[in-house]
């Protein structure tokens, strides 16, 4: 396979090619956030990994903005770390609520067996509700320091569930001795922050929004 086509096959654009592409260890079998300044929760995550690909089921509770919420979440990755399903169940004072995601490796997706145009040319998965789900486009892309891309995705709302388009952009600096580092901006929020990664490639802290505890 070329150089070409396994950035196509990753979701990668080719004008990202240079630099050493970035590794990463073992990932470990459950992992755990602690919510902080945005909201009030905490998120546990267990973590699979086969010849096939990788699973993370998960649930995040918190309270924001005075509402509280659950997510429970099943994810679904291939081997070059691109979504391929994903089912989030949720529950808040609005109701329980269900989504299921199914993506084909192209960038094509359906939501609830139903066609989604508007998440064309998306690879991920990201919940609002998680902070676990910033570590597939970083696996994905493997960016070497210096490097940058877009990695728009499909993003689910905590309350209601909501399947939106979110415009993300990660930017890959200077490693901290065995930390990854990504300045990362999604523009919709107007959000800029610097993340930063553990040598598995987990967010150990999400300024803002969340830190590791386990």
């Amino acid at each position: 396979m070329t150089v070409r086509e396994t950035c196509r096959r990753s979701g990668w654009p080719p004008d990202r090619l240079g630099g050493v592409p970035a590794t990463f260890g073992q990932l470990p079998p459950v992992a755990a956030w602690r919510h902080q300044d945005a909201r009030d929760g905490f998120e546990v995550v267990f973590l699979q990994t086969s010849h096939a690909g990788h699973r993370l089921r998960g649930c995040s509770t918190a309270v924001e903005d005075g509402q509280p919420w659950v997510v429970r979440y099943e994810i679904v990755l291939d081997d070059a770390w691109r979504t391929t399903t994903a089912h989030v169940g949720g529950q808040s004072p609005t109701g329980e609520h269900e989504v299921r995601l199914d993506a084909d490796g192209s960038g094509h997706w359906r939501v609830d067996g139903v066609a989604a145009p508007h998440l064309d040319g998306c690879f991920d998965v990201d919940l609002e509700s998680s902070s676990c789900t910033n570590t597939l486009p970083i696996h994905r892309l493997r960016l070497g320091v210096g490097q940058q891309a877009d990695a728009p995705a499909a993003y689910v709302r905590a309350v209601g569930l909501d399947v939106e388009r979110l415009e993300q952009r990660y930017v890959r600096i200077d490693d901290d001795r065995a930390r990854q580092r990504f300045d990362y901006t999604a523009p919709v929020f107007d959000y800029e922050g610097r993340l930063v990664y553990d040598a598995a490639g987990l967010v150990l802290d999400y300024p803002g929004i969340a830190v590791r505890a386990l």
